[in-house]
């Protein structure tokens, strides 16, 4: 029987509505300082925009309706997360902050589509 192995998150991809990509540079990009990436050319046609940042993207792809889970959202471990927060609520984006994840810091905050997205960082205490 042959094995595999998981490697890492290659990217998390995010709907987001036609013709938002400067508003997805702004925050992606912006406020979050991730580079963007130029997409296939065949992908490029459909709109969005992909971004790379700390060794995972994160993929916007436009739909018609798109639609935001109130639950499902990726998770980035990060460094200097009340600077994070600090800089999302500065841009407008609102966090608010969960205990319930024993050994870490957490927020929750959302993109200009209403995306959840989770920031943690290990807490120092534990």
């Amino acid at each position: 029987m042959e094995t595999f192995a998981f490697e890492r998150l290659h990217h998390v991809q995010l709907d987001v509505p036609a013709g938002s990509e400067e508003r997805c540079r702004e925050f992606w990009g912006g406020v979050l300082g991730m580079a963007e990436l130029a997409k296939p050319p065949v992908l490029a046609a459909r709109g969005g925009c992909w971004f790379r940042g700390g060794g995972y993207e994160v993929h916007l792809g436009v739909v018609p309706e798109p639609s935001p889970s109130p639950k499902a959202h990726p998770a980035v471990l990060v460094t200097g997360l009340d600077a994070l927060a600090a800089r999302l609520e500065a841009a407008g984006h609102p966090v608010a902050w969960d205990d319930g994840f024993p050994g870490f810091r957490r927020f929750h905050s959302a993109d200009p589509f209403g995306n959840r997205l989770e920031f943690l960082e290990p807490d120092r205490e534990v």
